[in-house]
């Protein structure tokens, strides 16, 4: 750069050539701020040479002035963009960004992802591992405030409200892009971050590519020590570092950290920097070019330029700067496309590596007024002067509220009243606001913010998580879904909308992490209540409302402000005891709690939910109704006297005042039964206490002792006025009236409500009265409220109003009611009857001894004998149990319940009951249970197993009181029942909830698991036995009785009552394969036997002899004769072993014997017992290699069975072996084994899966030993097969399923030899193969699963087509053809081949081909040149194998053509049947789905064109709506002949002919091929069988008229499928472009299901047409097929769907009204003609209204249709067209005066003259045809009168 100063030796300038000269213009242009004095004076000279142009010379003087200020135009955010290098300070750290001030009041964002790339892959690792690394420091231990950082632009985006958003990067790889490894220096002042510790220092990051930096531990020490404080630099921890030593150009660099250093490095000319990688943060010496009022330009680097703006002066050298100063200055920002550079002088960053000391401002918040503007810029902002004189800053953002800013008020000089906002740390400026809306916020920062406070906000967004609400500028808050309304909202988007404003109350406020929390529940924003924000608040006897945070069985946690919490124990939940509380209180309620003690050290407190009226506050109580002092109010609970019972209830007095009141009978009780029961017996002077008050008069005071309704008023959960009723709550009230349209519903704060019929129950409501009483307790959803009239609907129904669990609700409802009728026995104890006490001791499941009294009859029994002698003991007909029974005899009976509003006691004497089984009982639980007594709140039924007696609520709810008779429950019905406690109780019953009711059934029928194994039930024999101890040991010899004996095992009874058991494995030495060995034993037979282990009763596991449960087990014996001779204590030592080491004894391969326990159908194995606890399974597929076995396994296999069995491997983990029948498992090359078809892949093969996760593949060419045209027909998945392992080398194996290889000894016949390699293939050799592609030389045909041939078109066929594509037509992927092998080249692994027919003997495989023949036809000229033509082959074919008629069959045998006669012929049709098999029954279908599922193209025929035939008209008359019945079946083909015709033919062929009677054959033979190719080019030819109609379709495919005469043809044959399948083939066909042509095969198909096919087959069709057409045209179809087959329901219907879906297409309307009056139901047209108005838009309606007039013309009434014109011709007297159809039907269906009147109406309208002349000629017209000379005179002279005053109106005109 030195040698581009100039010099100026003597004697002239040195020369510059071009590229000094280009490059020193390029430094000038990238200099913009310098100014070139020389250029001005030049300028300023030529000016003053003429006076005129002095006033020029001013102008250019303002705009020089103008253009200086804007050269000193501070930064704003439009003059940032990307990649430009800026210097700034960080201003804040977050866990996740970095805020940074730049200069002149800006701001940035720095992401974490952006500081550098070694910190980024550690944040990555941390995400992958979902844990903390210990080495990796979060953004605020890396980066602390104040401290200056190198950033580089990344983007300027524009956020949602259309600001400006700044993100930065401080990655060294962006920052330092600009410099090279060849640009470094020694001396070089960088920033980089640590990316590694090595042993001797660290790596770091100086983002230069190709260079490695580091930094010597020596270096970094004095750092470590400072800054650091000790501890070792950590990955992405930013350093500024000078460069000490450069080494291999760049490659390597060593750097310090040392703060001496770094703090002096100083930019020289001599370190090379250049405008292109100038950094910001370096620090130059320069000199003052030019000292302005708005900056400074200085000169640095001896030809640099920059700009020093006035915020960026030195504040003590102010006004002090001159010319050719010397100064030292900091870049602080280079712009990268203008080069354009900035600098600061404040000494602050004059020294790189010092952080910024001043980062906030004393008064950041303040109003201030009258500040006086110190300038104004234009695309930034303006300056201000404070009071203290220091300088403040507001952005043109700021100025003002409105966009359009007012330039006149920012003059010098003028006073604003603005406020504090920010602090800029880099211009040590206070950032001000002038916008009204800031100046008057009431919060600017969160600090501003206190927990508790009521705030207003703005929503900004809601999200699945909550709501942001706008607080404040720059202030944000959060409002959790929980806290958006007092109860749970489902879509709050309904509620709120954004924008709106809300009013918040402050829950939580962080102001260093910028989060705060509010919440929008009404309960909480309006609660006068004092709060709690430390646990210090919380006073004993406080009461507040709060939160719910979580619901456990424990109680309840619930959550105050700044996250305090405290605990509601389960007893202080409510004064009634709360089983469950998870299904009363959910998380997120509303609650008044009080606080009972409160521990601020440890942070705890406790809570209560049980509050006092007389403690809530007056303001809390007000709007109760309030009598006097000593009265009752609303709400308040009570102690009640009852003075009296009255018809409705009870007269009671209010203690201690004596008050009268009211108690009704259904308030008694929240269970509708009950109530009648506490009135009968609660009597005067009994004491109620917790009695509610519900509303109170001048008359009386009503009350009510529902539990629900206390609990609700306890907790506070009960509104007390409309304001607080929201829509969703859930309220628990009473009925208070029923209605025909609905029930009202009233709360215990008087509000009521209705809810309607249509949402009162899940149910259909017929008679809102059989759903609910009056008085019944029910819990209501709010579904709308009108607060202005004072209404709000109500839903009942379960779905709606169900808070937990149903099992839950269930179990509370059951413990409540038995309750009750624990307190009504305490009532009854109380009576003088002695009856009655007895009553009250008589308790469901005791067992009486009674005399049967009567047997009534109903079959019933009534006994006496009991307790007492006049109790009433009834046993009904079920429960009498079929006994015979007679007065007198005595009867044991257990008591089912006790009636004591009837005083009856219902037992029963069934048996199961009666001697109940002891068993010991698990809490939740599920049994069978029987029903044995039903009351109305619920039943008591017996366990199947034991016959405890379970009581289980009928309702899961206070709303579920409806049932239908087929849910209501019967006695004797099974139920599923879940036990939820296991003692009986006071009550004598267990209680239990009811499983789903899928699982009741009417009768007992026991389903016994198919999948539970047998140990695990346990023997019944076993289980019933009381468990004694015993003092056996394992060894001991003991003698004992056959007691019952099982297929696997035998129960013995020993000396003691000790019960044993003998597995099958324990009783002979040798088993022989197939006996069952317990059956040697019998019952009763004496037999010694040996100890060899214990079972657990409940687990059924053996128990080693020292666990202390030992004596209680079940003594596993043995009797082998080989155990009872050995020694006892070694007879089964391995019982003491783990279960794991038992069964790793056990190695694959070895043989076993087991007994079969049971054949599990649905996992598909035999489960076995190898020893009494081994146990065994086999899979079905190691069952057995014969497919009989495995079809029916059960009848193979009995239980009990001895087995031979192959261990194929332990599973540990589930406690099994895994065995086989048919040997070891291997898998291996030359192994059969059973396997199941998993997967059917077309062409290819089967995949095959086998036990334990093994899976082959067979390939098509191993299916079968004799190909076939569809090998892979017969298999489809789970299909079971047998297969033949051929290699086992891969993870998947390869399989055959030849029987060849399967069954070899079979030794059937191989058709299609297996050829798997070139050295099974042999020269001349006929094989047969799958068409595998076709190519351009020819077709590939597969021989094996790896070898293929190659037949050259050449060698395909004799008759070679003109387009190629008719090889992949005909001879499609996967069909069979035999060939012959030509020629083997072993090099490409490749066989050549032959399909002709010369070589393999086989007919012509494209001698199917229609077009072949049409393109003989075309291919004709002359008769002569044919003949001759024909002759040359015939002669050339004479030589061949064949004859030549039949080379001639050959040739052509796809075609069927009409014969006459002839036996020639019928053998060609003959081989025509075998070269073309599918067509000979209805598999022809498939080949029609094959063909259209490839593109046809249109070929060029000679028959007639589809347009050329008039649509949709079947030439061969069929009718669509005939039946199946009148369709004559099939026909056999014409020339179909017998089987003896086809024997002579070769008898007849072998006869030797003279030269001339071959000679006249062939001229015969092709006379008669002419005259079939003549009769296949007559156009007006009409196909006769299904290959004509191939030949039609194929020339034209795209006419609709064809297809259909097709499915025609089928039809007239009644083969339905085969017309179905045409219309699919021509549905794939025909072009989509055709849209039309497709529609109508679409309605022919829709017809042919109406008529033939069912209505699902319809319906289906019908939606697939909807989707690939118009629907609407579809639509209209179907509903003329319905109503041309008079399914009038159906058109209906469909009609009806139309009118939703197309409402505004008139066509439907009109068609639906036609449909109508065609069936006389003119009434529901007019109704149509009603609807479609008021549907339709306004044009529509004169076009609706003519056609539905025509239509009345036509089908309804002429005089209606007449009023309908008529009142269209009133309202648009001039609509012409109207008159015009008007007239039409006058003339077709009214009288001739009537046609007269309205044509005489006609021609007196003002019409224009053209229109009047089309009615005259009308009028005339139907004069000439209709009338007399007369009419028709007078007609002419109207008109001629006409014409006469239309020109005396234009004559007056002119």
């Amino acid at each position: 750069m030195a040698a581009l100063e100039e010099s100026f030796p003597r004697g002239g300038t040195k020369r510059i050539n071009k590229s000094e000269k280009s490059y020193q213009q390029s430094v000038e242009h990238d200099n913009l701020f310098d100014i070139s004095t020389e250029e001005e004076s030049a300028k300023r000279k030529k000016n003053q040479k003429g006076p005129a142009k002095a006033k020029k010379l001013k102008i250019e003087k303002r705009e020089r002035g103008k253009s200086v200020k804007e050269k000193f135009e501070i930064l704003s955010i439009e003059s940032l963009c990307e990649g430009m290098r800026i210097l700034g300070c960080v201003k804040e750290v977050n866990e996740l960004e970095l805020v940074i001030s730049l200069p002149n009041g800006l701001q940035g964002f720095v992401q974490v992802t952006e500081i550098c790339d070694a910190y980024t892959k550690k944040l990555n690792e941390q995400v992958a591992q979902d844990e903390p690394l210990q080495d990796l420091l979060r953004l605020p231990e890396l980066f602390s405030p104040g401290m200056l950082v190198r950033c580089v632009v990344s983007s300027v985006n524009i956020t949602d409200k259309g600001k400006k958003s700044v993100k930065l990067s401080v990655n060294p790889r962006n920052v330092n892009r600009v410099l090279s490894a060849e640009a470094l220096k020694p001396g070089m002042l960088l920033t980089g971050t640590v990316s590694s510790l090595e042993d001797h220092g660290y790596l770091v990051d100086i983002g230069v590519g190709g260079t490695r930096a580091f930094l010597p531990l020596q270096k970094a020490q004095e750092y470590i020590g400072q800054k650091n404080k000790g501890a070792k630099l950590k990955v992405g921890q930013y350093l500024n570092c000078t460069i000490q030593e450069v080494k291999g150009n760049g490659g390597v660099v060593s750097l310090s950290i040392e703060q001496s250093e770094v703090s002096t490095a100083l930019a020289t000319q001599e370190q090379n920097w250049t405008l292109n990688n100038l950094l910001p943060g370096l620090v130059v010496k320069a000199q003052v070019q030019k000292v302005t009022q708005y900056g400074l330009s200085l000169s640095f680097l001896t030809f640099f330029t920059g700009l020093v703006d006035f915020m960026h002066l030195d504040p003590k050298k102010v006004g002090t700067y001159f010319t050719h100063q010397t100064v030292r200055a900091c870049v602080l920002c280079v712009h990268p496309r203008t080069r354009a550079v900035r600098l600061s002088l404040r000494p602050l960053f004059l020294q790189p590596g010092r952080p910024l000391t001043r980062l906030s401002c004393p008064h950041l918040g303040a109003v201030l007024q009258d500040v006086p503007v110190q300038g104004f810029f234009n695309k930034a902002g303006a300056t201000f002067r404070l009071k203290d004189g220091a300088l403040a800053y507001a952005r043109l953002g700021h100025l003002s509220d409105s966009k359009n800013l007012k330039l006149e008020a920012f003059k010098p000089g003028n006073t604003h009243k603005c406020r504090i906002i920010d602090f800029s740390q880099m211009d040590e400026l206070a950032l001000l606001s002038l916008r009204t809306s800031v100046i008057e916020a009431q919060y600017l920062k969160y600090h501003d913010i206190k927990t508790g406070t009521v705030i207003k906000g703005t929503v900004l967004t809601i999200k699945p998580f909550g709501m942001l609400v706008k607080v404040g500028e720059q202030m944000r808050g959060l409002v959790p879904a929980m806290h958006l309304a007092d109860i749970p909202m489902k879509n709050p988007e309904k509620k709120y909308r954004v924008g709106e404003e809300v009013k918040c109350r402050v829950l939580f406020c962080d102001p260093e992490a910028k989060k705060l929390i509010m919440t929008l529940k009404k309960t909480l924003v309006t609660s006068r209540l004092p709060i709690i924000i430390c646990y210090e608040d919380a006073k004993p006897g406080l009461q507040t409302h709060g939160t719910i945070l979580r619901v456990k069985d424990y109680g309840c946690i619930v959550k105050f402000y700044n996250d305090v919490q405290g605990l509601v124990p389960r007893h202080e939940l409510s004064a009634q005891y709360i089983p469950d509380p998870e299904n009363v209180f959910y998380a997120g309620q509303v609650v008044k709690v009080a606080v009972l003690n409160c521990e601020p050290a440890k942070e705890r407190m406790l809570l209560s939910f049980k509050l006092l009226s007389d403690r809530e506050p007056k303001n809390e109580v007000a709007g109760h109704a309030q009598k006097s002092e000593k009265g009752v109010s609303v709400g308040q609970l009570v102690d009640v006297k009852v003075l009296e019972k009255t018809k409705d209830g009870l007269q009671v007095a209010v203690l201690p005042h004596n008050i009268p009141a009211f108690l009704p009978t259904p308030h008694l009780s929240d269970h509708v039964a009950n109530g009648p029961l506490l009135y009968r017996w609660l009597q005067a002077g009994d004491t109620l206490h917790r009695v509610l008050c519900l509303s109170q008069s001048e008359r009386q005071v009503l009350l009510s002792r529902k539990p629900a309704l206390v609990s609700t008023v306890e907790g506070g959960q009960d509104p007390k006025n409309f304001s607080e009723v929201q829509p969703g709550m859930l309220l628990v009230g009473f009925v208070k009236s029923i209605t025909d349209y609905g029930v009202f519903v009233q709360f215990p704060s008087a509000l009521s409500g209705l809810a309607p019929k249509a949402i009162m129950s899940d149910k259909f409501v017929t008679n809102p009265s059989d759903h609910f009483v009056v008085g019944q307790t029910v819990v209501a959803k709010v579904t709308r409220v009108d607060e202005e009239k004072q209404r709000m609907l109500l839903s009942l129904r379960l779905s709606d109003c169900r808070l937990g669990a149903a099992s839950s609700s269930s179990l509370l409802l059951l413990s409540q009611c038995l309750e009750e009728l624990q307190g009504v026995r305490s009532l009854l104890s109380s009576q003088d009857s002695v009856l009655v006490q007895m009553l009250a001791k008589i308790t469901p499941g005791t067992v009486l001894d009674l005399v049967v009294q009567e047997v009534l009859e109903d079959g019933s029994v009534a006994f006496s004998g009991g307790p007492e002698p006049t109790l009433v003991l009834r046993a009904s007909r079920y429960h009498r149990a079929g006994q015979d029974v007679e007065s007198g005899q005595r009867k044991k009976a257990i008591v089912l319940h006790v009636d004591m509003l009837k005083l009856e006691v219902h037992v029963s004497l069934r048996k199961e009951l009666v001697t109940r089984k002891a068993r010991k009982l698990k809490k939740g639980s599920e049994h069978q249970a029987t029903v044995q007594h039903v009351e109305e709140s619920f039943a008591v039924a017996s366990l199947v197993a034991t016959g405890h007696l379970v009581a289980f609520s009928v309702a899961s709810h206070l709303n579920d009181t409806f049932r239908f008779d087929s849910e209501k429950l019967q006695v004797g019905q099974e139920v599923c029942l879940v036990l939820k406690t296991t003692e009986p109780g006071v009550t004598g019953l267990l209680l239990a909830v009811e499983g789903p009711p899928a699982k009741r059934v009417l009768r007992q029928t026991r389903k016994d698991s198919e999948t539970v194994d047998e140990e695990e039930d346990g023997d019944p024999a076993l289980a019933a036995e009381p468990k004694k101890k015993h003092t056996l040991a394992i060894g001991d010899t003991v003698t004992g009785t056959v007691k019952s004996v099982k297929p696997t095992h035998v129960v013995v009874t020993l000396e003691g009552g000790v019960t044993g058991c003998i597995h099958a494995s324990r009783i002979l030495d040798d088993v022989p394969e197939g006996i069952t060995p317990t059956a040697t034993l019998k019952v009763g037979k004496r037999v010694t036997a040996r100890v060899i282990g214990g079972r657990d009763v409940k687990t059924s596991k053996f128990l080693p002899i020292s666990h202390p449960g030992f004596i209680r087990t079940i003594p596993e014996l043995s009797i082998r004769p080989s155990e009872l001779q050995k020694d006892g204590h070694t007879a089964l030592s391995t019982y003491s072993a783990s279960l794991v080491e038992t069964m790793q004894q056990y190695q694959a391969g070895q043989t076993v014997t087991c007994f079969l326990k049971k054949y599990n159908v649905v996992k598909k194995w035999l489960e076995v017992d190898i020893a009494p606890d081994i146990r065994g399974r086999i899979p079905l597929l190691l069952m057995s290699l014969s497919f009989k076995v495995l079809k029916h396994p059960d009848k193979k296999f009995h239980m009990g069975q001895a087995l031979r069995a192959t261990v194929v491997g332990p599973d540990c983990s589930k406690g099994f072996l895994c065995l086989s029948l048919i040997g070891p498992h291997k898998l291996e090359k030359g192994e059969v084994a059973m396997g199941r078809v998993v997967k059917v892949t077309p062409n290819e093969g089967l995949t095959v899966a086998f036990p334990f996760g093994k899976t082959g593949t067979v390939s098509v060419f191993h299916v079968s030993d004799s190909y076939s045209e569809t090998p892979l027909e017969d298999f489809m998945p789970q299909k079971i097969v047998r297969c033949y392992v051929l290699s086992a080398a891969d993870h998947v194996l390869t399989l055959s399923l030849r029987s060849s290889r399967t069954n070899p000894e079979t030794k059937s016949k191989v058709e299609d030899p297996e050829i798997n390699s070139m050295q099974d293939v042999k020269e001349g050799q006929l094989l047969r193969g799958y068409v595998r592609a076709i190519k351009p030389h020819g077709v590939l045909l597969g021989l094996g699963p790896s070898i293929v041939g190659l037949a050259h078109l050449s060698h395909v066929s004799q008759s070679v087509p003109a387009r190629k594509d008719l090889y992949s037509r005909y001879l499609p992927e996967g069909r069979l053809l035999t060939a012959k092998v030509l020629r083997l080249n072993h090099n490409k692994n490749l066989a050549e081949l032959s399909f002709l027919p010369a070589d393999t003997g086989e007919p012509d495989v494209l001698s199917v081909s229609p077009e072949l023949v049409l393109q003989k036809e075309r291919d004709k000229k002359g008769m002569k040149k044919s003949q001759e033509r024909k002759e040359k082959n015939l002669k050339g074919e004479a030589g061949g194998q064949l004859p030549s008629k039949e080379q001639m069959k050959a040739k052509r045998p796809g075609k069927q053509e009409r014969q006459d006669s002839g036996e020639a012929q019928e053998r060609v049709n003959k081989r025509q049947k075998r070269a073309c098999p599918l067509e000979e029954d209805d598999s022809g279908v498939e080949v029609y789905y094959r063909e259209g599922e490839e593109e046809i193209e249109e070929t060029k025929g000679t028959l007639t064109k589809p347009a050329e035939v008039p649509r949709l008209r079947i030439s061969s008359g069929f009718l669509w709506d005939v039946g199946l019945d009148s369709l004559t079946p099939a026909l056999p083909p014409r020339g179909e002949s017998s089987d003896s015709e086809e024997e002579e033919t070769p008898r007849q062929a072998t006869k030797k002919k003279s030269k001339k009677e071959r000679e006249m054959e062939k001229q015969k033979a092709e006379r008669e091929l002419s005259r079939v190719e003549e009769a296949l080019m007559d156009p007006g030819r009409q196909p006769e069988s299904a290959d004509d109609f191939d030949r039609l379709v194929l020339s034209s495919p795209d006419s609709s008229i064809l297809w259909l005469q097709y499915m025609a043809f089928h039809l007239q044959a009644t083969e339905i499928e085969k017309a179905r399948a045409v219309a699919e083939r021509a549905l794939k066909t025909i072009s989509f472009r055709e849209e039309q042509e497709k529609l109508n095969v679409w309605v022919a198909l829709l017809n042919l299901e109406n008529m033939y096919g069912s209505p699902e087959s319809l319906s289906r069709v019908f939606e697939r047409a909807v989707q690939y057409n118009e629907p609407l045209k579809v639509f209209l179809h179907l509903a003329d097929i319905y109503a041309k087959s008079e399914k009038f329901q159906e058109a209906s219907e469909l009609y009806n769907r139309m009118l939703k879906r197309f409402r505004q297409e008139k066509a439907v309307w009109i068609k639906y009204g036609a449909f109508l009056l065609r069936r006389s139901q003119a009434g529901a047209s007019r109704q149509v003609l009603q609807r479609a108005l008021e549907s339709l838009p306004t044009k529509e309606h004169m076009d609706v209204l003519a056609k539905f007039a025509q239509l009345e013309f036509q089908l309804g009434d002429a005089e209606r249709a007449r009023a309908i014109f008529e009142n269209m011709l009133s309202t648009y007297p001039k609509r012409t067209d109207v008159w015009s159809v008007y007239i039409d039907l006058t003339i077709k269906h009214g009288s001739q005066k009537e046609v007269r009147d309205i044509f005489e109406r006609v021609i007196h309208l003002s019409l224009a003259p053209k229109k009047m002349k089309f009615f005259f000629k009308r009028y005339l017209d139907y004069e000439k045809q209709h009338g007399a000379e007369k009419d028709v005179l007078a007609v002419k002279a109207k008109a001629l009168e006409y014409v006469e005053e239309a020109r005396s109106s234009v004559r007056e005109e002119d």
